[in-house]
């Protein structure tokens, strides 16, 4: 069975769940290293086996054979090419970021490197490349988020959209994935890989609505394909950042469990 060290990049909630189910132990898997901004000065944390190195996301790759990009996407392209260079495994949560930075998948096959995106907030991404093996005539996703969750997002600031004190659902984009990326980075990395998996960022369409009076994430899926039509539908309950699903975290170690696991279920 292979072992692989695993470096997690951002320490936020998602960096801190995955570090939790690390430190509790998972198979073939150490917790190596953590990337955060002062490594002098790490955040407190119950480490049960002992706290690991805590380094700079520029050198997380020479202590890791896996990384676990969790930080803001400002740092992205500082923290994945380094990685994917040194011919190491990373898995991407902001894959958002990684459509505007698409060169580094050719980074990825030149030094043998792999980006891995999670499922994370969003379900069916195996049926998705299932149905993409043969032609896929369209892929519609419909999000809606509680207001709170989609606050301060860029788009809605530039096109001077206030959501706060809305009292009805309320449509506040249509566009595509790739529009959606740079207006709502810190939302809507779930329609990229939905786009990804698929037709792509470009030619899938994608709503987002505000909606007072919901509590969770809510994505719905539509696909209709040579092969199958399908459509999915999933509730995520917030983590403590309301805007991302505890289901991410957990979607991040399913992942890193099918490094090593004696079986694997799913595309």
């Amino acid at each position: 069975m292979n072992s692989y060290r695993v470096g997690i990049a951002g320490f936020g909630a998602i960096g801190q769940a995955v570090a939790q189910s690390l430190d509790a132990g998972l198979s073939g898997l150490t917790l190596a290293a953590v990337a955060v901004r002062d490594p002098k000065a790490p955040p407190a944390f119950a480490w049960t086996n002992g706290a690991p190195a805590f380094t700079t996301i520029d050198a997380l790759a020479e202590h890791c054979d896996v990384v676990v990009e969790c930080a803001p996407a400002a740092v992205f392209r500082a923290l994945a090419e380094p990685v994917l260079r040194a011919g190491k495994k990373l898995v991407v949560l902001s894959s958002g970021a990684l459509l505007r930075n698409d060169d580094l998948i050719e980074v990825a096959r030149q030094h043998g490197g792999q980006i891995i995106v999670p499922s994370g907030a969003i379900l069916g991404l195996d049926a998705i490349t299932a149905a993409a093996e043969g032609v896929i005539h369209s892929v519609t996703m419909i999000t809606r988020k509680p207001v709170r969750g989609l606050l301060g997002a860029p788009y809605l600031t530039d096109n001077n959209i206030d959501i706060a004190d809305i009292t009805e659902p309320r449509l506040i984009f249509r566009g595509s994935p790739r529009e959606a990326a740079v207006g709502f980075p810190a939302n809507l990395n779930v329609a990229v890989s939905v786009s990804l998996a698929g037709i792509g960022p470009d030619r899938t369409t994608l709503e987002i609505w505000a909606d007072p009076s919901l509590e969770r994430n809510l994505h719905r899926v539509e696909v209709v394909s040579d092969s199958a039509s399908f459509s999915m539908e999933i509730q995520n309950i917030p983590s403590a950042n309301p805007k991302t699903g505890r289901i991410t975290a957990q979607s991040v170690v399913a992942a890193l469990r099918k490094l090593t696991g004696p079986l694997r279920v799913g595309t």
